[in-house]
């Protein structure tokens, strides 16, 4: 492996351990912390700018020319940059749902390189570098090996971002093609679900870089296709998601709206 990416991987990888700690330290107190609205249905909580504060300092200490972009405290990029969402399911987290995690992506020259999504409520630990497979819990994963769409598990991520309406048509298609829709509140292990084939897919009609680029590498090095998220003003202004197995890749590419091409 390229010396340049496993340096980051071994110190990022602690680094998202130790920040594990400190949300679970946060999840057991949620009754004592303030908890507040961003928007519609967009929660945030203490622990999320703490957590946040927590990953950048310890980052910036090890790699101090690499560029942090967060969801609470922004940032613009470049061309070594992690892109963290410190605690991602944060409606979860606060009413007390064990699905959320920590996500952190490391992309160079605008491709995505090394994927750390950490779920310490459930003691799940996904980690994958391009090139270099991806495990969960030190075992390797692979994509499941669904072919019919009618057999098929789709998780669709909602955003308060683009029209209920637009979520609602769908869920409608994917159900009326023959598949099961889930949906759990947190992108990027929804896209860690494919990766492992507890899922066969996972689409939203917008979301955020720091909900998926962790996810990008894990999933890819899965086996899962995906359309080409990076695109465009992509680390601050997000795009559509969509990935799948790939025996049920086209069938979800044919029911995907904005039109996008799974690779």
């Amino acid at each position: 492996m390229d010396p340049f990416l496993s340096d980051r991987l071994s110190a990022v990888r602690a680094i998202v351990r130790e920040a594990g700690v400190v949300a679970l330290d946060y999840f057991s107190r949620r009754n004592e912390i303030v908890v507040s609205m961003k928007g519609r249905q967009d929660w945030l909580t203490e622990a999320d700018g703490a957590v946040e504060t927590f990953l950048r300092r310890k980052i910036a200490a090890v790699f101090p020319n690499d560029q942090i972009v967060g969801e609470e405290q922004g940032g613009s990029g470049g061309d070594a940059m992690w892109i963290i969402d410190p605690i991602d399911g944060t409606a979860n987290f606060a009413r007390g749902d064990r699905q959320w995690c920590i996500s952190v992506g490391f992309a160079r020259n605008g491709v995505p390189e090394i994927g750390l999504i950490f779920s310490p409520a459930q003691d799940e630990f996904y980690e994958a570098v391009r090139g270099h497979g991806v495990t969960m819990n030190d075992q390797p994963i692979r994509v499941a090996p669904t072919h019919d769409i009618g057999t098929a598990v789709v998780e669709i991520g909602w955003s308060p971002r683009r029209p209920t309406d637009d979520y609602l048509a769908l869920v409608g298609r994917v159900m009326r093609a023959g598949a099961t829709v889930k949906r759990s509140a947190s992108g990027a292990l929804g896209m860690a679900h494919v990766a492992n084939g507890r899922t066969d897919g996972y689409a939203e009609v917008h979301i955020n870089s720091w909900d998926v680029l962790a996810g990008l590498v894990i999933a890819r090095e899965a086996g899962v296709l995906i359309n080409d998220f990076c695109s465009g003003p992509w680390v601050t202004e997000g795009n559509p998601i969509l990935c799948a197995t790939p025996g049920i890749a086209r069938d979800l590419e044919n029911l995907f709206e904005p039109r996008v091409t799974l690779s």
